[in-house]
């Protein structure tokens, strides 16, 4: 996929946030790795200069969703080509009064990963892992690797697999 040389992510676990590696580690699916330069992590700088469709790409969201004093988190997923319905399909979703992207310092902590790497792969197992529809139909997606120096790609039906992943339709 685009310019980039791809190798299986278990092979290359130096790739990978620790908590991506345990989650790698964990799957049946195939998962490719691919170095990148960190300062091009951001998707459109790294479509543009990889040649990867932004239609191939999709970013991972940290949510926080709040609620009678309780504050959840959740991990959106949706193509690059798309924005997340933060405010109407998720809050309703996620059955909160008020939702919004999580302050990067709490994502950062929580996940364990990298700002602009995070992905849904090693998240905490409490945070629902909501996927929109049409990424979980691409044949094969990028996506983070907990660092911002590699970006990860395997099937989008692989991350409707995951333990705390639901599909919807997210995107306005």
């Amino acid at each position: 996929m685009g310019t980039l040389d791809w190798v299986p992510a278990k092979d290359r676990r130096d790739l990978l946030a620790a908590p991506v590696a345990r989650a790698v580690d964990a799957l049946t699916e195939d998962v490719v790795v691919t170095p990148i330069d960190p300062e091009l992590a951001d998707t459109a700088a790294f479509c543009e200069r990889y040649e990867v469709a932004l239609e191939d790409s999709a970013n991972c969201v940290i949510v926080a969703a709040k609620r009678g004093g309780e504050t959840r988190y959740a991990a959106v997923m949706v193509l690059a080509t798309m924005r997340a319905d933060v405010n109407g399909v998720i809050r309703r979703h996620l059955d909160a009064r008020k939702t919004s992207f999580a302050p990067q310092e709490d994502a950062v902590e929580m996940s364990g990963m990298e700002f602009g790497g995070i992905t849904p792969l090693g998240l905490p197992d409490d945070w629902p892992v909501l996927v929109d529809s049409e990424v979980a139909r691409r044949p094969l997606v990028v996506i983070g690797s907990g660092i911002r120096g590699s970006k990860l790609a395997l099937a989008g039906e692989a991350l409707t697999r995951l333990k705390t992943a639901e599909v919807l339709s997210l995107a306005r």
